[in-house]
């Protein structure tokens, strides 16, 4: 068995530490594939996990990363043979499974995505597993019936990752985006993206009114608290609002006005152990419904060696669009 780096997330009494050191391959978890990792990304709940701010990491020690890109070097999976692209997000890879952030991974066959055609492993990382519930959430509000001719769609956190996914697949799709962001200065970007109209987001952070005007037909929210409330409020009547994170907070400071007197629906996404059927037709979407252009816009590259100074970034709210992070 051969060692690779990897970056390795460890507990001890004074505390959590993390640093990017050899691993043993024989120390790797069961699994019945192992993957050669090339491309991985930095998502919120990277961010979260490397700095020790939240109880991401369940078991230590841990090979951080949420999610890869890499090829099948051995595998007792039915589905899978050496040689084969694959995709993984979630499945408590990073968390109670050693991650992405390492040369190698060995995991389990049902939880891998086949790359789609046309698609490289970069830029399936480019989309990462924020992109990835983006198109859920989108999914989500096709299915509750918010289509392009019932109005335009909010878009919160439009800047971070999931936000500039989903501003680029909403406009392909038709619709009229309207981008909210604590970062005026990314204007520009978010209109080159596809945004129709950029807000402020202290227009969404005050105390929500239990109703208020309506302004959109739906929304996507990587924020909650006061701003999705505040979303809520202002969502027309029939609409729905897909509610995907928790940048500004756990809680919800709401009342049941938007639902029970504008009939709204409250669309909870899940991208960790969402059923594999429905992360396959998200990917296979994201094949054809995002426009590989803006995704090489929203996207920046950087080794697996710079990943623990990068990562904290994300908490603060300054990173733009998807970091993509080479391993191999």
């Amino acid at each position: 068995m051969a060692s690779f780096k990897a970056i390795v997330i460890e507990k001890g009494e004074a505390g959590q530490s993390v640093a990017l050191k050899d691993f043993d391959e024989a120390d790797l978890m069961d699994g019945d594939v192992t993957v050669r990792v090339g491309w991985s990304t930095i998502n919120y709940k990277d961010g979260l996990a490397i700095a020790g701010k939240a109880p991401v990491v369940r078991r230590f020690p841990m090979i951080a990363g949420i999610d890869f890109a890499g090829t099948v070097e051995t595998s007792s999976h039915p589905a899978w043979q050496a040689g084969d692209e694959v995709i993984l997000n979630g499945w408590g890879l990073g968390e109670t499974h050693l991650g992405a952030y390492a040369h190698k991974a060995r995991v389990k066959g049902d939880w891998l995505v086949r790359l789609p055609a046309g698609m490289s492993a970069r830029e399936a990382m480019a989309i990462g597993t924020a992109g990835y519930t983006a198109m859920l959430c989108v999914m989500a509000l096709e299915r509750a019936g918010v289509t392009p001719q019932r109005g335009p769609v909010v878009v919160t956190g439009a800047a971070g990752g999931v936000g500039s996914v989903a501003v680029a697949l909403l406009k392909k799709l038709g619709y009229q985006v309207v981008a909210s962001t604590g970062r005026p200065q990314e204007a520009d970007y978010l209109k080159a993206l596809g945004a129709a109209e950029v807000i402020d987001r202290k227009e969404l952070s005050g105390p929500a009114k239990p109703l208020a005007k309506e302004r959109w037909a739906g929304g996507v929210d990587s924020v909650g608290s006061t701003t999705l409330a505040n979303v809520l409020s202002m969502t027309r009547y029939g609409g729905a609002v897909a509610a995907c994170g928790l940048a500004g907070g756990m809680d919800l400071p709401t009342s049941v006005a938007p639902f029970i007197l504008r009939a709204v629906s409250l669309l909870g996404i899940d991208s960790v152990m969402c059923p594999l059927p429905l992360r396959q037709e998200a990917w296979k979407r994201l094949g054809t419904d995002l426009d590989r252009s803006k995704l090489a816009a929203m996207s920046t590259e950087i080794p697996l060696s710079e990943v623990i100074a990068t990562a904290p970034g994300i908490l603060a709210g300054g990173v733009r669009g998807r970091i993509v992070v080479k391993i191999g």
